[in-house]
């Protein structure tokens, strides 16, 4: 990981936190948790991010041992998925998604469903 953990926490959630934390890696963990996907598709799903910051973020994610990159042939580039270790996390993953998706409005803001959109576009 970029970011060296500490050797301690006071609390669980203070440690989880850690291990998620940085930009974009809950949002990843929280797409590859619905299915796996090629780098092409996460760069669509997140249009906010830079290349470089999405390589770090999965290379981050893959150090941790929570996604796991399933090296393709030449004609496909391969595809990250959640390890077994992050799919325990898949509640709590699940439970963010869903808190986002159901309070939105109350925040005045839209959220889209970008995988279906990708779903949709493939031939």
């Amino acid at each position: 990981m970029s970011n060296k953990l500490a050797r301690a926490f006071l609390c669980p959630t203070e440690f989880t936190l850690a291990v998620l934390g940085g930009k974009w890696k809950a949002v990843i963990l929280c797409y590859l948790n619905q299915r796996p996907c090629r780098y092409s598709e996460l760069r669509t799903l997140l249009p906010r991010v830079s290349d470089k910051i999405l390589s770090e973020r999965l290379r981050d994610l893959v150090a941790a041992g929570l996604v796991v990159h399933h090296k393709g042939g030449r004609a496909t580039s391969g595809r990250y998925a959640l390890s077994p270790k992050a799919r325990s996390l898949g509640g709590v993953l699940h439970a963010l998604y869903q808190w986002g998706r159901n309070n939105a409005a109350d925040f005045n803001v839209e959220i889209g469903k970008p995988l279906e959109m990708l779903d949709r576009a493939k031939p």
